[in-house]
């Protein structure tokens, strides 16, 4: 594992700001992420969560603003960076040719580590896969792709994982999967940044939770201190606490939030969990 070269925050962004041509998806985004917690970016489709991603994980270069990772700047040490991370996309990166196990092995041996094989049998048990690890990936459930493709990105066993919508078009039963796996590595010490557009995922998952909107974070807490935002409802001597879904929905859609009613300014309320 790399070790990092200052102690604070597993992940610390300032001020990032991205525009291609003439839009600017990223206006300035700010925030900590603690070392061995999952740290949930929520946002609609648009938000900036994966362009984000993509400056920390150095793949993009940010036209303003700092951020490091395991204590490594991303602009002036992506080398460093990426020896400290690993990065699972929205969709799973597979060789769908190649076995399970040969997956595994073939990352191994990427990155030149010792006895790949033993790597990958361990990976495989860890991730409930042994019985399918000679399977062709292709033949795997979704959930068993996803699990296979966070499996693979473990090896070297990085400190910083970041998983970019990581259950999109999954079905609920590989989603409760993903959110066991995502548990798992936040018990064993890994920080996690995952960014999703699905409420419970966060609201189940996360630490803390950051809303991105309109390329900017207007809300950054824990779930209780988001939902602290909206008073509890009361309905015939009934208090009922805001939902995550009701304090994004107030944020993000111009209302706001008031604290005279106890709702959005508006005084709507929509149904759904998923960001559309």
């Amino acid at each position: 594992m790399e070790t990092s070269q200052a102690p604070g925050p597993a992940i610390r962004v300032r001020g990032i700001e991205k525009s291609f041509k003439d839009l600017q998806v990223l206006r300035g985004v700010e925030f900590d992420v603690r070392s061995g917690s999952v740290f949930a970016l929520l946002g609609s489709n648009g938000a900036g969560k994966t362009t984000l991603v993509r400056i920390l994980s150095t793949l993009l270069k940010a036209d303003a603003g700092t951020a490091s990772v395991n204590g490594f700047d991303v602009a002036a040490q992506p080398g460093r960076v990426r020896e400290s991370i690993s990065l699972t996309g929205q969709f799973a990166a597979v060789d769908e040719v190649l076995t399970g196990r040969e997956n595994l092995v073939l990352i191994a041996r990427l990155r030149h580590l010792k006895d790949p094989g033993a790597i990958a049998d361990d990976l495989l048990a860890r991730f409930t896969l042994t019985e399918a690890g000679n399977r062709k990936a292709s033949t795997y459930s979704g959930g068993m792709r996803r699990r296979l493709d966070i499996a693979m990105s473990l090896i070297g066993n990085p400190p910083v994982i970041f998983l970019d919508e990581p259950t999109t078009g999954l079905d609920p039963q590989a989603r409760l999967e993903v959110w066991q796996t995502v548990r798992g590595l936040a018990a064993g010490g890994t920080t996690v940044l995952l960014t999703t557009q699905y409420l419970d995922e966060a609201e189940t998952l996360a630490d803390r939770i950051a809303i991105l909107h309109k390329g900017t974070i207007i809300q950054n807490g824990t779930l209780a201190e988001l939902k602290a935002l909206l008073p509890p409802a009361k309905l015939e001597y009934v208090e009922k606490q805001p939902s995550l879904e009701e304090v994004f929905l107030a944020l993000v859609e111009g209302g706001g939030i008031d604290s005279a009613t106890g709702g959005r300014a508006d005084g709507t309320v929509q149904a759904g969990k998923e960001i559309q």
